[in-house]
Protein backbone atom coordinates (compact mmCIF):
# COMPACT_ATOMS: atom_id res chain seq x y z
CA UNK A 1 0.00 0.00 0.00
CA UNK A 2 3.00 2.57 0.59
CA UNK A 3 4.57 1.48 -2.29
CA UNK A 4 1.76 2.11 -4.17
CA UNK A 5 1.60 5.62 -2.76
CA UNK A 6 4.95 6.16 -3.41
CA UNK A 7 4.63 4.96 -7.49
CA UNK A 8 1.62 7.05 -7.94
CA UNK A 9 3.32 10.01 -5.92
CA UNK A 10 6.95 10.16 -7.42
CA UNK A 11 6.99 13.87 -7.77
CA UNK A 12 6.21 14.69 -3.96
CA UNK A 13 8.80 12.34 -2.70
CA UNK A 14 11.73 13.44 -4.87
CA UNK A 15 11.01 16.97 -3.19
CA UNK A 16 10.78 15.38 0.27
CA UNK A 17 13.68 13.57 -0.25
CA UNK A 18 15.54 16.42 -1.66
CA UNK A 19 13.94 18.56 1.55
CA UNK A 20 15.34 15.45 3.83
CA UNK A 21 18.71 15.57 2.53
CA UNK A 22 18.72 19.56 2.89
CA UNK A 23 17.69 19.14 6.15
CA UNK A 24 20.20 16.85 7.61
CA UNK A 25 23.00 18.79 6.35
CA UNK A 26 21.72 21.71 8.39
CA UNK A 27 21.57 18.95 11.20
CA UNK A 28 25.34 17.87 10.41
CA UNK A 29 27.01 21.70 10.43
CA UNK A 30 27.23 21.99 6.64
CA UNK A 31 29.90 19.68 7.03
CA UNK A 32 29.23 17.03 3.89
CA UNK A 33 28.70 18.71 0.10
CA UNK A 34 27.11 15.33 -0.12
CA UNK A 35 23.48 15.90 1.28
CA UNK A 36 23.44 19.19 -0.17
CA UNK A 37 23.78 18.81 -3.43
CA UNK A 38 21.96 14.97 -3.02
CA UNK A 39 19.23 17.47 -1.66
CA UNK A 40 19.29 20.10 -4.36
CA UNK A 41 19.31 17.71 -7.19
CA UNK A 42 15.97 15.57 -5.54
CA UNK A 43 14.49 18.64 -5.59
CA UNK A 44 15.01 19.59 -8.78
CA UNK A 45 13.94 16.09 -10.30
CA UNK A 46 10.95 16.65 -7.99
CA UNK A 47 10.65 19.88 -9.82
CA UNK A 48 11.15 18.65 -13.11
CA UNK A 49 8.40 15.91 -12.75
CA UNK A 50 6.10 18.30 -11.33
CA UNK A 51 6.21 20.44 -14.79
CA UNK A 52 5.95 17.19 -16.95
CA UNK A 53 9.21 16.91 -18.41
CA UNK A 54 10.56 13.94 -16.87
CA UNK A 55 8.48 11.16 -16.81
CA UNK A 56 7.04 9.94 -12.78
CA UNK A 57 9.30 6.56 -12.87
CA UNK A 58 11.74 5.47 -10.81
CA UNK A 59 14.32 5.18 -13.45
CA UNK A 60 13.81 8.70 -14.31
CA UNK A 61 13.95 9.98 -11.18
CA UNK A 62 17.22 8.28 -9.82
CA UNK A 63 19.12 9.26 -12.85
CA UNK A 64 18.06 12.58 -12.85
CA UNK A 65 18.75 12.92 -9.64
CA UNK A 66 22.57 11.31 -10.04
CA UNK A 67 22.72 13.85 -12.92
CA UNK A 68 21.52 16.82 -11.82
CA UNK A 69 23.92 16.46 -8.57
CA UNK A 70 26.89 16.21 -10.60
CA UNK A 71 25.88 19.30 -12.25
CA UNK A 72 25.28 21.20 -9.41
CA UNK A 73 28.55 19.70 -7.88
CA UNK A 74 30.32 21.80 -10.60
CA UNK A 75 28.59 24.32 -10.71
CA UNK A 76 28.67 25.30 -6.94
CA UNK A 77 31.76 23.64 -5.77
CA UNK A 78 34.03 27.00 -6.27
CA UNK A 79 31.61 29.26 -5.08
CA UNK A 80 31.22 26.99 -1.83
CA UNK A 81 35.40 26.26 -1.37
CA UNK A 82 35.96 30.85 -1.57
CA UNK A 83 32.67 30.90 1.00
CA UNK A 84 34.90 28.70 3.45
CA UNK A 85 37.65 30.72 3.26
CA UNK A 86 40.61 28.70 3.74
CA UNK A 87 42.74 31.76 3.02
CA UNK A 88 45.64 32.25 5.44
CA UNK A 89 45.17 34.60 8.37
CA UNK A 90 46.92 37.66 8.49
CA UNK A 91 49.16 38.02 11.77
CA UNK A 92 48.05 39.91 14.28
CA UNK A 93 49.93 43.28 14.30
CA UNK A 94 47.29 45.66 15.90
CA UNK A 95 48.34 44.53 19.54
CA UNK A 96 49.81 46.60 22.22
CA UNK A 97 52.03 43.23 23.15
CA UNK A 98 54.32 44.00 19.71
CA UNK A 99 57.60 45.34 20.86
CA UNK A 100 57.36 43.77 24.10
CA UNK A 101 60.73 43.09 24.80
CA UNK A 102 62.25 39.56 27.42
CA UNK A 103 65.16 37.61 28.08
CA UNK A 104 64.90 33.87 26.29
CA UNK A 105 65.09 31.44 29.20
CA UNK A 106 65.92 28.17 26.36
CA UNK A 107 67.17 28.30 22.98
CA UNK A 108 65.28 29.03 20.21
CA UNK A 109 65.08 27.63 16.41
CA UNK A 110 62.69 27.45 13.54
CA UNK A 111 62.10 23.70 14.83
CA UNK A 112 62.19 24.47 18.80
CA UNK A 113 59.05 26.20 20.25
CA UNK A 114 59.80 28.07 23.71
CA UNK A 115 57.81 29.35 26.49
CA UNK A 116 57.84 32.86 28.61
CA UNK A 117 55.45 33.99 31.65
CA UNK A 118 53.54 37.14 30.99
CA UNK A 119 50.89 38.62 32.73
CA UNK A 120 50.11 35.46 34.82
CA UNK A 121 49.83 33.62 30.99
CA UNK A 122 52.56 30.86 29.89
CA UNK A 123 53.19 31.66 26.17
CA UNK A 124 54.81 29.84 23.17
CA UNK A 125 57.65 31.77 21.94
CA UNK A 126 58.25 30.87 18.40
CA UNK A 127 61.30 32.44 15.71
CA UNK A 128 59.27 34.94 13.55
CA UNK A 129 59.66 33.65 10.19
CA UNK A 130 61.02 36.70 8.46
CA UNK A 131 63.82 36.82 11.00
CA UNK A 132 67.01 36.43 8.93
CA UNK A 133 68.43 34.21 12.87
CA UNK A 134 67.71 30.61 12.62
CA UNK A 135 68.54 30.38 16.22
CA UNK A 136 68.65 32.52 19.32
CA UNK A 137 70.71 31.51 22.64
CA UNK A 138 69.24 31.40 26.08
CA UNK A 139 69.48 34.66 27.47
CA UNK A 140 69.13 36.86 24.54
CA UNK A 141 66.87 39.98 24.49
CA UNK A 142 64.02 39.41 21.82
CA UNK A 143 61.00 41.65 20.98
CA UNK A 144 57.42 40.46 20.14
CA UNK A 145 56.69 41.04 16.31
CA UNK A 146 53.37 39.36 16.07
CA UNK A 147 51.40 37.72 18.52
CA UNK A 148 48.31 34.70 18.12
CA UNK A 149 46.37 33.16 20.50
CA UNK A 150 48.72 32.10 23.43
CA UNK A 151 51.66 32.48 21.21
CA UNK A 152 54.34 35.05 20.77
CA UNK A 153 56.31 35.32 17.51
CA UNK A 154 59.96 37.14 17.78
CA UNK A 155 63.11 38.40 16.66
CA UNK A 156 66.36 39.38 18.27
CA UNK A 157 65.97 43.08 19.71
Amino acid sequence: MFIDYLVKHQTEFWLALGFIFLALEVIMGFSSGIFLFTGLGSILTGGLMFLGILPQTWLAGMASTGISSGLITLLLWSPMKKLQGNEPVAKDNSSDLIGHTFTLQSELTRNITGTTQYSGITWKVQLDPETAVDKIEAGKKVAVTSVEVGLFWVKLA
